[in-house]
């Protein structure tokens, strides 16, 4: 049984109102609705502070096994180059923990620069043969929002892919890394005219229109940019909804979605009619994204086959070369999870959009997917240090193990805003305990503040042992936070024995010098020289 972000959780609420442990729907197939924080059932005020588990639920979950081994590193969820060393160190990209601690400080995120590479090759061919063995081609796009820097800007453009942004500052980190505007796609609900103008005068390859409005600004922009300089025509596709909402092994197909993305495919003609009246503009084809952590095929299939159906009857209005997938392609996060191989899955796509178009006796369009989250989450592990361990004791129920870290929420929200899963080991050494139920927990003064919810560890896990959490690539980082001023960690890659700092972590110093109300900053006891990671440090 696979845990998915957004299961039902032993916590009775996170701290955004919503209510994880709402039972799943009874539609067949369905994906289980978050309950609307606006609706009748809304939770007081209080709600919030209340985490804990359910009397009526075990203390583990059914998906969480009991290890043979608690220090076992499960290859689906840890970089290849995962691996321990004869004293029990974990080291990754060849470098031990206790170096990067003793570099870098905790909590630290860790990429391994291999393994991002290899899976970005793997999808690129994965779906570049699907596509082939039904005489059209591929284009994927690394969805940048999951984790970007100019590094990994870098890597996957050495490895044959293009890159997708959605903000002005995704825009201007790809192009400062060298990457090729005209291998870029540009989405967003609300693009700004300053943002689109930019993307026009840099020569974005690819515009994902979302709304009329937009339409008519970007049509405005690139005529006018294109008075000056001799005719530029953008190219565009418009983002479509299907209807079909897809997580993990579930879908969900209704008529209309209520959601802030994209015109649904009743209105996309209009759209589409609009943009061939602009000879500013050149409409490409049609976007649709489904979802996220999705591990089958039957959603994509779903929705191909709805968007095809569209595909085909603007075809009637001039040629539409391109039809894009989008992403949402799961990873392992836990022993449980059970992702699709990705060879498995583009295969099947590419085989369900194939077989619509014949259908309709159309040709197969070249097809572009946005894999993110599958290019660099196995990618990441974070690393903590344990500071305390308290037992907690239910009652009759049992006794949960609390460990807590330096770190949290503010370095990984997925578990609090998703009620995401997560593994962990212990890193510095191997643990000789026999395996206890854990909740390893962050210093955030916020009782959701939870970094792995359900986790077996050994029973000597004590303050001083680092800790690990693996799969932490995508969205980490990504979505990291100054919650009680808590400065962001460092970036470290790990590579061949070598370790480099590829995203600096912010000091004390940095929180402090964004307050406009000090006219001097005074220097924290923890200046910037004493916290590893913050500057300065290179390849070692």
């Amino acid at each position: 049984m696979s845990h998915r972000d957004g299961a039902p959780s032993s916590r009775v609420l996170d701290c955004w109102g919503t209510r994880p442990d709402a039972p799943p729907s009874t539609a067949s197939a369905a994906v289980r609705p978050r309950r609307d924080p606006g609706s009748g059932d809304t939770p007081p005020d209080d709600w919030c502070s209340v985490v804990s588990a359910l009397p009526d639920e075990p203390l583990a979950p059914e998906w969480l096994a009991v290890p043979a081994d608690p220090n076992d590193l499960v290859p689906a969820v840890w970089p290849a180059s995962a691996r321990r060393d004869d004293d029990g160190e974990l080291r990754l990209g060849g470098v031990r923990v206790s170096e990067l601690r003793a570099r870098f400080g905790t909590p630290l995120y860790i990429l391994d620069e291999d393994e991002v590479r290899a899976h970005a090759r793997r999808i690129r061919e994965a779906f570049d043969a699907a596509a082939a063995a039904h005489r059209t081609r591929s284009r994927v796009y690394y969805a940048g929002k999951a984790f970007l820097s100019a590094d990994v800007v870098r890597w996957v453009s050495e490895e044959g892919l293009r890159l997708d942004v959605c903000s002005r500052g995704e825009l201007e980190t790809a192009l400062a890394a060298g990457a090729d505007p005209a291998r870029l796609g540009f989405h967003g609900n609300n693009k700004s005219v300053a943002v689109l103008e930019r993307a026009v005068e840099v020569g974005v390859g690819t515009i994902v229109v979302d709304s009329l409005i937009e339409i008519e600004r970007l049509g405005a922009i690139a005529a006018r940019l294109g008075a000056d300089r001799a005719g530029i025509v953008q190219d565009v596709l418009i983002r479509v909804n299907s209807g079909v909402h897809a997580e993990t092994h579930d879908f969900l197909a209704t008529a209309h979605e209520d959601q802030k993305f994209g015109f649904a495919l009743d209105e996309a003609h209009a759209a589409a009619a609009r943009i061939r009246e602009m000879p500013s503009l050149n409409l490409l084809g049609l976007h649709c994204h489904i979802g996220s952590q999705i591990f089958g095929a039957a959603g994509f299939a779903e929705s191909a086959a709805r968007v095809v159906d569209l595909h085909a009857e603007l075809l009637a209005g001039g040629d539409l070369p391109l039809l894009n997938l989008g992403g949402g392609f799961g990873i392992a996060y836990t022993a449980a999870d059970d992702p699709t191989p990705i060879e498995v899955l583009s295969s099947a796509i590419v085989e369900a959009v194939a077989r619509e178009c014949e259908v309709r006796g159309i040709a197969v369009p070249t097809l572009a997917f946005e894999p993110g989250r599958s290019v660099v989450g196995q990618a990441g592990v974070t690393l903590y240090e344990v500071g305390t361990t308290k037992p907690v004791s239910l009652g009759e129920r049992g006794e949960r193990l609390y460990v807590s870290v330096d770190g949290g929420m503010s370095d990984n929200a997925r578990p609090a805003l998703y009620g995401a899963p997560y593994s962990a080991r212990i890193a510095s050494r191997a643990g000789t305990g026999d395996p206890v139920l854990v909740r390893v927990v962050g210093l955030h003064c916020e009782s959701g503040d939870i970094v792995v919810e359900h986790e077996y560890l050994p029973a000597d896990v004590t303050p001083g042992d680092l800790l690990a959490v693996p799969a932490t690539g995508a969205y980490c980082h990504a979505l990291a936070s100054n919650y009680n001023h808590t400065p962001r960690p460092p970036v470290v890659a790990v590579r061949d024995g070598h370790a480099r700092l590829i995203v600096r972590g912010e000091t004390l110093a940095d929180l402090l010098g964004r307050d406009a109300g000090l006219d001097a900053v005074p220097e924290p006891a923890e200046s910037s020289a004493a916290q590893p990671g913050s500057a300065g440090e290179g390849e070692a």
